[in-house]
């Protein structure tokens, strides 16, 4: 990690100034971890479910409109953002304000994951954009996979009976339920897929 410990406190006030400041409420947070902040250079890194090109092409316009702000660089696969300023005298708590302005909220996103993780889980969002392409959109992943797990629930029952021993239907039936639930749950922090 690239984090310049020196600046870490200066960073931790500058947040916190440019929060009481910003006038903007915006629509909707996005969960933001700084990965490195050096003179004139910050990189940020935000959370998985805004990793979208619409959304960091957003983020990125919105932040190279600012005059002290020379260049932005999105990378979608990690989700990251370099974002290099002046440099000068309030250039970073410009740079803070704007970010905050459009959405981004500062906090300790989980994002320590090992490469092998990262791979698995892109692999996996792949999977589900393939799933979808090959549907038009009809079903994905996250409609697929509860399906599966509720027609084993109903295999087990018919098959076995109310069985107690192995896996009884029920516990297949919570776990359909309970990730339909999870992978369309709505709250604030989820991104509108417009």
């Amino acid at each position: 990690m690239l984090i310049n410990h020196g600046h870490l406190t200066k960073m931790s006030r500058v947040i916190k100034q440019t929060t009481s400041k910003t006038t903007k409420t915006p629509a909707k947070h996005i969960h933001t971890k700084i990965v490195s902040n050096t003179p004139g250079r910050l990189r940020i890194r935000i959370a998985r479910p805004y990793c979208q090109a619409k959304e960091m092409q957003r983020i990125a316009s919105a932040l190279e409109a600012k005059p002290n702000i020379s260049q932005v660089r999105t990378n979608i696969y990690h989700g990251s953002i370099l974002i290099n300023h002046d440099g000068k005298d309030g250039s970073l708590e410009n740079v803070f304000a704007t970010l905050q302005d459009i959405g981004l909220i500062f906090g300790g996103i989980t994002q320590s994951d090992s490469e092998a993780a990262m791979g698995v889980t892109n692999a996996v969002v792949d999977l589900n954009k393939k799933v979808e392409l090959a549907t038009n959109g009809a079903v994905d992943l996250r409609f697929l996979f509860p399906l599966g797990l509720s027609i084993l629930a109903a295999r087990q029952l018919i098959a076995r009976g109310l069985q107690f021993e192995i896996i009884p239907w029920y516990v297949l039936a919570w776990y359909a339920f309970d990730s339909f639930m999870k992978l369309h749950g709505t709250s604030q922090g989820q991104p509108n897929s417009d």
